[in-house]
């Protein structure tokens, strides 16, 4: 919404006061609540309307964590969807540092999903960004004083998410979103040099990963649905990644113990299905493939993601995939350049699709 957009950045200027940010805040949630429902969605979110970025509003909140600027990314650009022959500026990822004992000092995500609840009598779908956000940077980023033994960061990392999950919890929400771009990172050659120059050894980087989510979600509140969404960069139309899930599709779909996979698929930059034949025989979960994308504003067709769906089946049961946008239509306060006659035209087409295939929109 080009108003909140530039009373977001008039507030980051300090022109605009906390208090009618809000206030603004509020009543584009109330509107963006009534446009999903409206399109036919059941699963109901704030658009991050109160965010800077789908990440870092949140782990700033979190006492121990700040900051630290981009990481050492060598090599790599972005690049622009509207034209795949334009790069971007060079891509350099935000990254964090831990300068102290983590500890989840205030509630972060309870007042937001609280006011979506009590707007909607939907299902309410409270984002946040995955665990793994917090081990970029490696042994470096991560304060020796507070941390000798980097096994008690990962069990701090651990309390203070499922200390949020029991907040959420007990506020009344039952799905939860893990929005992850580090295990897309690992499947893009250039990025997993960054993995390596902290430290990693990028093989074991996936388990790493997986462990850890594993303990936050361990101990979340019983009925609630955990998933993750795997991204590989959305920022004004912009992506940073590129690269098939090959590299990590065993570890995803095996070890990483959510409800759903909520999986990029609308370029050739996320490879093929091939992946999901990792995908377990017999298992309850779900793939969501997110074939439409959120950052071109060319409309996909029902035969094409039809097509692109039958694809999927010969590697996962149909009665297990979903259909989905890649991706949400802003990483950022500052949106993609899609307007919102093409947002609902797209959520529209989803639900269509979805109707047409399963007999419900899912």
């Amino acid at each position: 919404m080009p108003e909140l957009r530039a009373a977001h950045e008039k507030a980051l200027q300090g022109q605009v006061g906390a208090a009618a940010l809000h206030e603004l805040q509020d009543r584009c949630i109330r509107d963006v609540i009534r446009f999903q429902e409206s399109v036919g969605l059941h699963a109901i979110t704030d658009g991050e309307y109160r965010r800077s970025s789908f990440h870092a509003d949140f782990i700033e909140k979190l006492a121990g964590a700040r900051a630290a600027g981009r990481l050492d990314v060598k090599d790599a650009e972005s690049g622009l969807d509207e034209k795949r022959t334009v790069t971007g500026k060079r891509f350099a990822p935000r990254a964090f540092t831990i300068v102290g004992k983590l500890r989840h000092a205030q509630p972060i995500e309870v007042e937001n999903f609280r006011f979506v609840k009590a707007n909607t009598t939907r299902t309410v779908k409270q984002t946040m960004p995955s665990p793994t956000m917090l081990l970029r940077g490696g042994r470096a980023a991560v304060s020796y004083e507070a941390y000798p033994d980097l096994q008690e960061f990962y069990a701090d990392i651990a309390k203070v998410y499922q200390e949020e999950l029991r907040q959420l919890g007990e506020a009344g929400c039952r799905y939860v979103q893990l929005d992850d771009t580090n295990f897309a990172f690992l499947c893009d050659p250039k990025l997993v040099d960054a993995f390596r120059r902290d430290g990693y050894e990028p093989d074991e980087v996936p388990e790493r990963f997986a462990n850890l989510i594993n303990s936050v979600i361990a101990g979340r509140p019983a009925g609630m649905v955990a998933c993750i969404h795997l991204c590989r960069g959305n920022s004004v139309g912009q992506w940073a990644a590129e690269g098939g899930y090959e590299p990590v599709a065993e570890v995803l779909l095996n070890q990483v113990d959510v409800d759903a996979y909520f999986l990029e698929y609308d370029d050739e930059r996320s490879g093929d299905f091939a992946p999901l034949r990792f995908f377990p025989r017999h298992s309850r979960k779900r793939i969501v493939l997110g074939l439409v994308s959120t950052k071109l504003p060319a409309l996909e067709s029902k035969d094409a993601l039809k097509r692109r769906i039958e694809a999927a089946a010969k590697f996962v049961p149909l009665e297990n995939l979903c259909l989905s946008p890649q991706c949400g239509f802003a990483s950022t306060y500052r949106g993609n350049p899609i307007s919102e006659e093409v947002q609902r035209r797209k959520l529209e087409r989803v639900v269509e699709v979805a109707t047409e295939v399963w007999g419900s929109a899912r």
